[in-house]
């Protein structure tokens, strides 16, 4: 299933979104609006403010707050890319330039610390404490999640619990958040908010897995970025770290060797022993694993077509090539 599919039940709530992101994006200062727009409007899933909007409409909810904070949850995942860029030296997101290869590193940061302001004062006009509280500690988990990844690099002895720590951070928090806070505002019980935040969280690990995988297994054409960026910043992905911990000692003097020096050199022989290995294998069952737990914590939410869609976001993420 293709993802415009999942959406065409949320058609007009994503468009609804769309117009408060355009809306909320302006800035009398040119630079903030260009910036800004060219990462928000250069591609991307919106996989989770689709999530807001789906776990919102399987409680019935049938207001306009979901739009805003819909907007307010891509403001913040946008801020986090503006500022990974400029972290990862990277210059293709999306199979175009980064706004920091573009228009430069410091106006990739602070125009990241502009939205993440931005999605505060929407927030503030929310007027929920509850969301404000879910939301605000999203923010700053992820942002530690960023600082762990940093320790990480080029660091060969990461095992599989520490990068796991890092991706429910960095990736997996925003997820969980998105679903929570659709599930506040439809008035979730308790038993049904904690499902909801789970699922995400699941979901957004999954999802990440997917990522690390496609890194050493996608085409450069759909994955929209350069393969092997992963290798060449010395992160210790999963497959990586099944490599060190379950190849041969040939391969896995390799894959270290890699991780501590960063670089393209040596991508071939690794992506070679990942291959040989099972590893690439092995993370997309832990992917897998990640989607199925996803898909039962939803099991109390209420039948409902928004809950299907809900339950066919897993098995996309995990069978993706983009």
């Amino acid at each position: 299933m293709k993802l415009e599919q999942f959406y065409s039940l949320i058609g007009p709530d994503m468009q609804a979104v769309d117009a408060v992101i355009r809306a909320r994006l302006h800035s009398d200062v040119v630079l903030v609006r260009q910036v800004a727009e060219y990462i928000v409007q250069g591609g991307g899933k919106r996989l989770r403010p689709a999530l807001v909007l789906l776990a919102a409409g399987a409680l019935g909810y049938r207001g306009e707050r979901h739009h805003q904070m819909a907007a307010v949850i891509e403001f913040i995942h946008t801020a986090t890319l503006l500022h990974d860029d400029v972290v990862d030296e990277s210059e293709l997101r999306r199979g175009r330039e980064t706004a920091n290869a573009t228009f430069g590193n410091a106006a990739s940061v602070l125009v990241g610390d502009f939205l993440y302001s931005r999605a505060f004062q929407m927030m503030v006009e929310i007027g929920d404490m509850r969301v404000m509280r879910v939301t605000s500690s999203a923010t700053n988990i992820i942002a530690e999640g960023e600082v762990l990844q940093l320790m990480n690099c080029h660091d060969s002895d990461v095992d599989e619990e520490r990068y796991l720590h890092v991706i429910r951070f960095k990736t997996a928090k925003l997820f969980e958040a998105a679903a929570q806070i659709g599930g506040i505002l439809g008035g979730a019980s308790p038993e049904i908010e904690r499902g909801l935040a789970a699922y995400g969280m699941h979901l957004g690990t999954a999802f990440q897995l997917v990522d690390d995988i496609l890194d050493y297994s996608g085409a450069e054409a759909e994955t929209g970025k350069h393969l092997g960026d992963d290798l060449a910043e010395g992160k210790p992905t999963l497959p990586l770290i099944y490599v060190m911990q379950r190849g041969t000692p040939e391969q896995a003097a390799c894959v270290r060797k890699a991780i501590e020096q960063g670089g393209r050199e040596d991508f071939p022989a690794v992506l070679a022993a990942i291959r040989a290995s099972g590893a690439l294998e092995y993370a997309q069952q832990a992917a897998q694993n990640e989607a199925k737990l996803a898909a039962r914590a939803l099991d109390a939410l209420p039948a409902s077509q928004y809950k299907d869609s809900l339950l066919e976001l897993p098995a996309f993420a995990v069978a993706r090539k983009y």
